[in-house]
């Protein structure tokens, strides 16, 4: 059989599988925190296997992997930090207190969370803005993934591989909301962990060994194996922290904590997330590999090629036909918990809560179904004429989201000192100067993810020493003293 007609085949079968999850998680639907988290009565399991393929994405398979290509091993560092920082340690300081206070608070998105915890509705409207703005962006890095997989594995045009993968998460999200997105969050990542596996197990087989393949790209250019190589401090350093400490701020991820059915199932899902989560190193690997084997050399935006090529060379049609499936898989799990958020805190935040519109349960989850169509055709539209390289794409947006959340969600689970004016004034400054920094060329090779944030966390300090006073009773509450 062809690597065309195998692909399809695979591609159908797994497409089958979403659309029957999707009516499946239809059924279980009954009230809009169903559509937005679940109902709190998620596991450990799949709370944490659907955080890493929402973490990683097909912007970690093709973006890393391009990074790999272009600037060798040094990238390992990014993949490592991911596991440690933006995974491990992610889920230990933020995950418990997450799923406690947003319980005890009522909220059921990140934006509510903003608005309650320090009696701000313009820091939740603030916070759902840049969401619904940036998420967008980061959205259209996600399907150019999944389409440049499509492009080189089956000759599909770009834009049909943006249209297949895009209809079918745009469906089953608009049918099954949060349980079909967690679910299918779930299988996705057992695709994509075993595909990369497989693509890894040959690349090194195809190099002669892992030792003859670092041995040979050293010879190439000693950067392509030394730390930080070609790519230098600034950039690398940078780099690592907003796709690792910037996670702590993004809210596709953060939902996960909400959804998580108590607080006694965090260590478990720690332990899962930090052995899954190891899988971060190894598109890097595979790009740097990559190197040897594909002629002639990619440059510029056809280094995001590498992966999909690199398959091509490496694997049967059986094998590629896999990876491809492990990239559409996560791809779409991405992509489908970020229209839930930008759904969800639209509908929630700004339309119910900051205009003051009355929904009863059934309204409100058709308004997030409506939303969550219109984002994914907009983030669609966009990607078939997408800019630049995909991790690019996703540190831009990272920078400016995890500007406005990161410190005020930090400092609202850590410090009740944390104040109104404070959390509202670092999310504005802190998305400024994101915005501004990676304007002006990310000045001295420093991301405008760390300005951002330096600037956040500077305001949130210095405001929060003056005293406030909350409403009687409000922090009370939150921290269960009440």
């Amino acid at each position: 059989m062809s690597l065309i007609h195998t692909c399809i085949l695979v591609l159908i079968l797994y497409i089958g599988m979403l659309v029957v999850v999707g009516l499946w998680a239809s059924r279980r639907m009954r009230t809009a925190e169903d559509f937005m988290i679940g109902g709190r009565t998620i596991g450990p399991w799949v709370t944490a296997l659907s955080f890493i393929a929402v973490y990683y994405s097909s912007v970690l398979i093709i973006g890393g992997g391009a990074f790999g290509y272009k600037f060798g091993m040094g990238t390992l560092w990014i993949g490592a930090i991911n596991v440690l920082v933006g995974s491990t340690l992610c889920w230990i300081v933020l995950g418990r207190r997450v799923r406690m206070y947003s319980e005890r608070m009522g909220v059921s998105t990140i934006s509510g969370f903003f608005a309650k915890r320090y009696n701000s509705p313009e820091a939740g409207i603030f916070s759902a803005a840049i969401m619904f703005l940036f998420l967008i962006i980061y959205n259209v890095s996600v399907v150019k993934g999944m389409a440049n997989s499509f492009e080189v594995l089956m000759g599909m045009p770009y834009w049909g591989g943006v249209l297949i993968s895009g209809i079918v998460i745009i469906f089953y999200v608009v049918l099954g909301g949060y349980f079909a997105v967690v679910w299918t969050g779930f299988i996705q990542a057992w695709v994509m962990i075993f595909s990369l596996l497989l693509l890894t197990i040959r690349t090194i087989q195809a190099v002669g060994g892992l030792s003859t393949g670092v041995q040979r790209l050293a010879e190439m250019n000693p950067g392509y194996v030394h730390t930080p190589g070609v790519w230098g401090w600034a950039g690398l350093v940078s780099f690592s922290l907003v796709v690792s400490l910037g996670v702590w701020g993004m809210p596709q991820l953060l939902i996960r904590f909400y959804s998580i059915k108590d607080t006694k199932t965090f260590r478990l899902g720690t332990v899962i997330v930090t052995v899954g989560a190891a899988v971060a190193l190894i598109p890097y690997l595979n790009g740097a590999l990559a190197r040897l084997l594909i002629d002639p050399v990619l440059e510029g935006r056809d280094v995001d090629l590498a992966i999909p090529k690199l398959a091509g060379l490496v694997l049967s049609p059986w094998g590629a036909a896999i990876l491809l499936a492990g990239v559409v898989a996560a791809g779409m799990s991405t992509f489908a918990g970020i229209l839930i958020i930008v759904s969800s805190s639209l509908v929630r935040d700004i339309y119910r809560n900051g205009l003051g519109k009355q929904l009863d349960a059934k309204r409100e989850i058709n308004a997030n179904r409506i939303v969550s169509a219109a984002v994914g055709i907009i983030s669609l539209a966009i990607a078939l004429r997408p800019p630049a390289l995909i991790l690019v794409l996703t540190g831009f947006s990272w920078a400016v989201i995890a500007s406005t959340n990161l410190w005020p969600l930090l400092f609202g689970i850590y410090w009740k000192r944390a104040s109104r004016i404070a959390a509202f004034a670092s999310m504005v400054a802190g998305a400024l100067t994101a915005l501004v920094w990676t304007w002006a060329g990310n000045p001295f090779g420093i991301h405008g993810f760390i300005s951002g944030s330096a600037v956040s966390l500077v305001v949130i300090v210095l405001l929060s020493l003056r005293k406030w006073t909350p409403p009687e009773g409000h922090l009370e509450k939150i921290w269960g003293e009440g």
